[in-house]
Order: C-alpha cells, then structure tokens, then sequence
C-alpha cells in the first residue's frame, strides 16, 4: 500500500467534449450533469454533428458556460471528438457521449487521482448504469485490467463515461481516433493505450453509462463484437505473446459455440481470466485517510 503525498498541487485542466446529434431527449441533462461538477480547471466542448432535432436550442441555452462549441455536418461521433481534441489544451482528457452523464464530483475524483498519482497515466472508475430516465440503476464491481488478458477476451468492456487518460498518453498513442467507423473506435483507442500504459481503477463513480434502446452498441451486439475481434486480431499480429493467444482465442470461439460446453468454459476458463490475481494486474486505486492511495 503506497500513500499518494500531494495534495498541495493544484487542479489539473480536463479537457471534455461531448459530440452530440440528435440528443433532443437526454443532451440536457449531460451538460447539467458536466456544469455541476463546478470543476475549478474545466474546459468543455461539445461538437454537434448538424442536429435538427431541438439539441441546438439546449445547446445555446448554456453557450455562455461552455469553453466552445460547433455545429456542422461530421462522419459521426469520433470525427466530432477529433475536432474537439484538437481544440482541447487540457492535461487530463476524457469525452462523456449525449445521452450518458457525470456522477456528482465525478471530476474531482478524476483532477485529484492524476493531481496526487503522477505515475498513473489511464484511469477507469466503477462501471455504472443509469436507465433511461437517469436514474442511477446499477454499479458494478471493480474490474481489473491487463492487457494480455484484454486481448485474450476477458474484461472486454472498459466503460469509456468513467476513463479519463493524459495528453501525453493521447499523444504517444497517436493522438486521433479511427473516424473511419461508426461504432467501436473507443475500443481500437483503449488497444492503442494498453501499449504504452497499464489502465487502473479507481474505487469511485465518475460516470456512468445510459440504458436505452437507441443506443449504437446495443443496436447490433454481435457487429460491435465481430469490430473488437477485428481491432485484436490485428494487435496479436504485431507483439510477442501474439501467436498463442490467437490459438487461445481460436479455442475460445469454438467452445463457445457449442452450447453444451459454453457454459464450463465460460465458467471455469473466461471468469478465471476476469478474477484470479496474477502479477499483471495492477493495484486499485481507493481514497483514504484524506487521500488516494494504491491497494493490492
């Protein structure tokens, strides 16, 4: 258990970007949820992709407390974060989606963590879920992260509304994301992180994810999957370790498709990925005693 010991550094700059089109029914509540944090070092953009829904009119009503914001036609929504990103200036960086929001104080728990942790490059909260009226409806258990074991297949989903990183991360990554697909580039960012920083999680809501129909991953679950594999296949082609866990993958898949066997493997090999400690994970991060400190 290592003790963080500075707390007298002042806030870090977040750079925020919410890319919204056509989030009439829940934008408003994503930017309360932002300009309640009353962050003391917040710089907020939201880029909209040419909405005609309403969202424009919500948009402008909090203009005046926004750090910019755009509207014209875009590829989607990592097209719009790439031009809010390269707008940004913050030393801490993350984008919160037009229909998810904030827990309270969820950016102090993200300024104070990379204030106090100078080592700690890539964070991810609590996994949380709000339903469709904004109700917080579930938090989940504390997942642990390791690359090999990411691109094994196990702790597949990093919830993108509590994970928040550092420009220099940004930048020795590529600084861009993949605006060439609709649906998964949030996943091709995280496989680009994993290579130059560990992922810790800390102990805290930050932010949490909204269950509703429209939403693209739920729309074809199997498509957002087929797009992860795709994403991995190409990262084991390139590092060591690649080749056996392409095998490992290959007899995963196959287990799984056999309905009379998915059920023990997922049991006894998959879970086994997810829990077990072993030395590739890193410590979580908890707040105690007045400050943050690494446990495990």
């Amino acid at each position: 258990m290592i003790a963080a010991q500075r707390s007298d550094i002042a806030w870090p700059k977040i750079s925020l970007v919410t890319p919204v089109f056509n989030s009439v029914k829940y934008i408003e509540q994503t930017i309360h949820s932002v300009l309640a944090q009353n962050y003391p070092n917040l710089e907020y953009f939201i880029v909209d992709g040419g909405s005609t829904d309403g969202s424009l009119d919500i948009i402008r009503k909090y203009e005046s407390e926004l750090s910019g914001w755009v509207t014209e036609p875009d590829k989607g929504m990592y097209d719009a974060l790439n031009k809010g990103f390269a707008h940004s200036t913050g030393e801490i960086m993350g984008w919160i989606s037009a229909t998810d929001k904030l827990h309270t104080g969820g950016l102090a728990v993200v300024g104070s963590v990379f204030r106090e942790l100078p080592q700690v490059e890539w964070i991810t909260g609590r996994p949380t879920l709000f339903n469709e009226q904004g109700m917080t409806i579930d938090v989940g258990k504390i997942p642990h992260w390791s690359r090999y074991r990411f691109l094994a297949g196990a702790n597949r989903y990093i919830m993108q509304e509590a994970t928040y990183w550092r420009r220099g991360l940004w930048e020795k990554a590529g600084a861009h994301m993949d605006s060439s697909r609709r649906n998964g580039s949030d996943f091709e960012l995280w496989v680009r992180f994993f290579r130059h920083a560990k992922l810790y999680p800390v102990d805290a809501l930050v932010g949490g994810y909204r269950w509703h129909g429209d939403a693209l991953s739920l729309v074809d679950l199997d498509a957002s999957h087929r797009t992860h594999d795709e994403f991995i296949e190409a990262e084991l082609a390139t590092i060591p370790w690649g080749k056996p866990l392409r095998v490992f993958r290959r007899i995963s898949t196959t287990m799984q498709s056999i309905r009379k066997v998915r059920w023990f493997w997922n049991r006894l090999v998959m879970n086994s990925l997810y829990r077990i400690p072993g030395r590739d994970w890193v410590p979580v991060i908890k707040y105690q005693d007045d400050r943050w400190k690494f446990w495990g």
